[in-house]
Order: C-alpha cells, then sequence, then structure tokens
C-alpha cells in the first residue's frame, strides 16, 4: 500500500465505522473551505474577486457567521455588498446565490450551487477528486477493492456521482467488478439501515418494549443522512 496526497484520507475514512466515507471527506472539506475563507485569503486580491463575482450559498454564509471571526466575514462581506450593488445599478439581476445576468425574456434555471457560491465550487472540486480517487483505487491498490466491500456504502448521492463517474473512467471488466460491487454494497446496507428503522418504529409498541434497542436508536438520523447525505448528527 503506497500513500499519497489524495490516497490516504481514502485508506483512513474506510477504515471507519461510518455509512458514507465521502459524506466525512465532504465534512472535512466544508470545515477546511469555511476557514480558508475568513483566514488570510480574505486579504487576497485575487480571492476577493471570486467572492465578488460569486458570493456565497446561505449555508456558507450561516456556516462562517457560526465561526465566530466577525471581522474577516465583514471584510468579505463589505466588497462583495459593494460589487453587488455596482452589478445591480448597471442592470443586471441577480440569479439564486449570487450569480448575475442580463434582464431576461423569461427566467432561466437555476444555476448548480457550485456555480453561485465559492466555497460550494472549492467543495465539489475535492469531492470530485475523491470519487476519481476511489475509482483509481479500486483497480489498482490490491488492499482496497476488500476494504470497499467490507464498508457501509454511501448516502444516494455520493453513490449515484460514484456510478456515474466509473462509467466516465473504466470500462469491461474493470467497470462491471466496480459498479456490481457497488450496487451489491450499497443495497445490502440500504436495507440494513431500513431494518433497524422498522424496529425503531416497532419499539414504540407496548409488545416490544422490553425488547432491547440494538442499533436502532439513532437509525432514523442514519436513514436521513443515507438517503441524503449528512444533513443531521
Amino acid at each position: 500500500m503506497k500513500l499519497h496526497i489524495d490516497t490516504a484520507p481514502v485508506w483512513e475514512v474506510y477504515r471507519q465505522d461510518c455509512e458514507c466515507p465521502l459524506c466525512v471527506l465532504r465534512d472535512r472539506v466544508e470545515a477546511a473551505s469555511v476557514e480558508y475563507f475568513l483566514g488570510d485569503s480574505v486579504m487576497e486580491p485575487s480571492q476577493r474577486i471570486e467572492v465578488n463575482e460569486k458570493g456565497l450559498c446561505g449555508r456558507h454564509f450561516k456556516l462562517m457567521f457560526d465561526a465566530g471571526n466577525r471581522l474577516g466575514l465583514a471584510l468579505m462581506t463589505h466588497t462583495y455588498m459593494k460589487h453587488t450593488i455596482q452589478r445591480l445599478e448597471a442592470g443586471e439581476t441577480p440569479v439564486r446565490g449570487s450569480l448575475f445576468k442580463r434582464a431576461p425574456k423569461q427566467e432561466a434555471p437555476d444555476p448548480a450551487p457550485e456555480s453561485s457560491c465559492v466555497a460550494c465550487a472549492r467543495i465539489h472540486e475535492n469531492m470530485e477528486r475523491y470519487i476519481y480517487t476511489i475509482i483509481y483505487m479500486y483497480k489498482h491498490e490490491a488492499e482496497f477493492p476488500a476494504l470497499l466491500e467490507a464498508s457501509k456504502g454511501m448516502c444516494l448521492e455520493h453513490y449515484r456521482k460514484t456510478m456515474a463517474m466509473a462509467q466516465q473512467h473504466l470500462s469491461g471488466d474493470a467497470l462491471r467488478n466496480l459498479t456490481k460491487t457497488l450496487k451489491e454494497i450499497e443495497l445490502q446496507n440500504l436495507r440494513r439501515v431500513a431494518d433497524e428503522v422498522e424496529w425503531f418504529t416497532r419499539k414504540f409498541d407496548y409488545r416490544n418494549q422490553d425488547e432491547p434497542w440494538g442499533n436502532s436508536r439513532d437509525a432514523v438520523e442514519r436513514a436521513l443522512n443515507k438517503l441524503r447525505g449528512h444533513i443531521v448528527n
């Protein structure tokens, strides 16, 4: 096993007991992104330009506010607001997030989140790289397939993205083996969590009140995270 700057985090999270290793990586990338945008990058002209053009989605503004660096957030917000005022004065109209466009004849579809938030774009770029790394490791790292097969699968969103990227970068037996493995793992673990949610509901029947909870106490939280990514703790 040869560790690399990209493969080392993947090895680490796949050794954890978690419902979606990619969600663990995403949480780390998001936390690092919040810290980055509130840090020294606030004073970098190129970073200010990017923030001015894209801005931040509501989620990432809230996370930066919660981080407690009021001065860093104020500096970034001030220049972004001035830029926004200039664009409104020039006749542009805002789309979801912070992108602008000239007044349209009819409303266009909302842009993807990563196109209207600098933090979302940074997270998206990093997660694309991690998903590709998983595919690469399955094909080239002898010990990784067994670790993947022993995992609890992924959330549905990361499962979808991994299957789609596998189609782009693999073919033949390599593609068939990986997609078959991913599907089997995903179905097995979705059934497991669904059964645990069912037992959670059945524990509210007085006839089961003395039965053990097993792994069902946090089954609802894990089910939501399995279906929609890490949205609750």
